[in-house]
C-alpha cells in the first residue's frame, strides 16, 4: 500500500470532519480520535452538520465549544454526534456547482483538511474532492475514514463499525436460539432473523460464531454470495427440525434468487441508488409455513443491531479510535486522498496495525465473503471464516451506567459557525 505525499509544506488552518451513510455503534468513537489527535496538534476542528450537506449549506459545527469531557464521551456513545446523510454527489461534469461550492465554503473557513468518515461512495466523495483542489489551485487535503457495518470496504481487514454488530449478531442468534428451543415442543419450530448486508453477507456470517457444529444454531446462514435454493433450503430446514427438534435461521437482507433478484425488493431506491429492500425474513417464514406448515417467528433488529453500545466490540471500539486519530496524522504529514486502513498482522495472538491506502483502490468497490469462508452447502462458515471474525468481536467495553439505570451518552453543544456566505440552491 502506497502513501501519497504532496511536496508542498503544511498549510495552516482549520480541519472538517463529516460523517456520511448509515452511522454505527463506533463511529463517535471516530470522531472523538479525530477531535483530540487535533486539538494535541492545535488544529482547530469544524463538523459539518449532516455530513457532506452540511458543507454544502455552510452549516458547520465548532467542536472547540465542547469541553474535553464530552468529546472523551464519543467514544462510548453511539449514533451520529454531528449527523450523517445519504447523498451521493455526482460526477463532476454532471454537477460541477456542488463541488465549486464546496472549495468555496473551504476557502471562507480556512478548511485546509477534509476527513470523510464513511464507507465505499464516501471515499469516491473524498477522492473526487482532493482532485478538485488541485484542479481549482485550492491546497485542501482529504482523506477518507473508514467505517460501515457491512464489512465490505476494500484494503481493509475489516471495517469499524463491523465488529460491535458482529457481536451483536452473535449474541442475539445464541440468546434468541435459548429462548426457541425451550419452547419448541409447544411453540415455534423454526426462528428467522434477518441481518443487514445488502450484497456482502459479511453480518450474516458473524452469526456462526454464536455456535459450531451441525446441531449448534445458527443451523442454517443465508448469504448474497450464494443465490437461494428453495428446495435446498427447505430441505436443510425440514431434516433440522426433524433431528434437533427446532431450527434458527440467519438471512442477511440482499439475498438473491437464482435469477440475481432481491428477494425483498421494495421497488423504491435510496439517495445513493441502491435499491430499498423490503424484509427477506417474512418472505422465508411465508415459505416455511406454506411449504412444512411449520410454526415460526422472525425479527428484524434493524437500526438495533448498528446502535447497540451497550454491546460493542471493544476491539472494534479501539480500531475505531485508532483511525480516527490515524486520520488527523496523515493529513498533517501532508498526506492526500488516502484512508487509513486496518491491516492484520497475527490472528492468534490478534495483533493489527494502520497503514496508509490510495483512495483510488477503496472507492466504490466492494469486499464480498470469500468461497473459503462458506461451507460446501453454503449454509455455514468454516474454520477459516471463524479465525477471521472471532477476533473483531473480542472484549466489551460497556458505557458508563447512571443512577437511573441507563447508559450516559454524550450530549454535544453543537455551536454553528456563522455564515460567509449566500445559501447554495441545489
Amino acid at each position: 500500500m502506497s502513501k501519497t505525499r504532496t511536496s508542498q509544506a503544511k498549510p495552516s488552518g482549520r480541519l472538517l470532519y463529516a460523517q456520511s451513510g448509515g452511522v454505527t455503534a463506533v463511529i463517535n468513537a471516530t470522531a472523538a480520535g479525530v477531535i483530540e489527535a487535533a486539538r494535541a496538534k492545535g488544529v482547530p476542528v469544524y463538523a459539518a452538520h449532516n455530513g457532506i450537506l452540511g458543507a454544502l449549506r455552510e452549516e458547520l459545527i465548532d467542536t472547540g465549544k465542547e469541553t474535553k469531557a464530552a468529546i472523551a464521551a464519543l467514544r462510548h456513545t453511539p449514533g451520529g454526534a454531528f449527523g450523517s446523510c445519504r447523498y451521493k454527489l455526482k460526477s463532476l461534469d454532471a454537477n460541477r456547482a456542488e463541488y465549486e461550492r464546496l472549495i468555496d465554503v473551504f476557502r471562507a473557513h480556512d478548511i485546509r483538511w477534509f476527513l470523510y468518515n464513511g464507507g465505499n461512495d464516501s471515499a469516491d466523495t473524498a477522492l473526487k474532492i482532493s482532485q478538485l483542489g488541485k484542479a481549482m489551485n485550492y491546497d485542501i487535503r482529504c482523506i477518507g475514514v473508514p467505517k460501515t457495518v457491512d464489512n465490505d470496504l476494500a484494503v481493509t481487514d475489516c471495517c469499524p463499525g463491523f465488529g460491535s454488530v458482529a457481536k451483536y449478531t452473535a449474541v442475539s442468534t445464541l440468546e434468541a436460539s435459548l429462548d426457541v428451543a425451550s419452547m419448541a415442543d409447544t411453540s415455534t419450530k423454526v426462528f428467522i432473523l434477518e441481518v443487514m448486508g445488502r450484497h456482502a453477507g459479511w453480518i450474516a456470517a458473524a452469526a456462526g460464531l454464536a455456535g459450531e457444529g451441525a446441531d449448534a444454531p445458527p443451523h442454517i446462514i443465508l448469504f448474497p454470495e450464494r443465490p437461494f435454493d428453495e428446495a435446498a433450503f427447505l430441505a436443510k430446514v425440514k431434516a433440522t427440525v426433524e433431528r434437533v427438534g427446532w431450527c434458527t435461521v440467519v438471512a442477511s437482507e440482499g439475498l438473491l434468487n437464482a435469477e440475481g433478484q432481491f428477494l425483498a425488493e421494495a421497488g423504491t431506491r435510496d439517495a445513493f441508488g441502491h435499491s430499498q429492500l423490503g424484509g427477506v425474513a417474512p418472505v422465508l417464514a411465508a415459505l416455511v409455513k406454506e411449504k412444512l406448515g411449520y410454526k415460526y417467528h422472525w425479527a428484524l433488529p434493524d437500526y438495533l443491531q448498528r446502535s447497540a453500545r451497550h454491546l460493542a466490540s471493544k476491539t472494534d471500539a479501539e480500531q475505531a479510535y485508532a483511525v480516527g486519530k490515524a486520520a488527523v496524522d496523515f493529513a498533517m504529514a501532508g498526506m492526500n486522498a488516502v484512508m487509513p486502513v486496518i491491516v492484520r498482522t497475527s490472528d492468534a495472538p490478534y495483533r493489527w496495525k494502520i497503514e496508509a491506502a490510495p483512495l483510488s483502490k477503496i472507492a466504490n468497490r466492494e469486499k464480498k465473503m470469500p468461497a473459503s469462508f462458506l461451507t460446501r452447502d453454503g449454509f455455514g462458515i468454516t474454520t477459516a471464516a471463524r479465525r477471521y471474525l472471532g477476533p473483531l468481536i473480542q472484549g466489551e467495553a460497556p458505557p458508563p451506567y447512571g443512577k437511573n439505570g441507563l447508559p450516559q451518552y454524550a450530549t454535544l453543544k453543537n455551536s454553528m459557525v456563522a455564515r460567509k456566505l449566500e445559501p447554495f440552491a441545489r
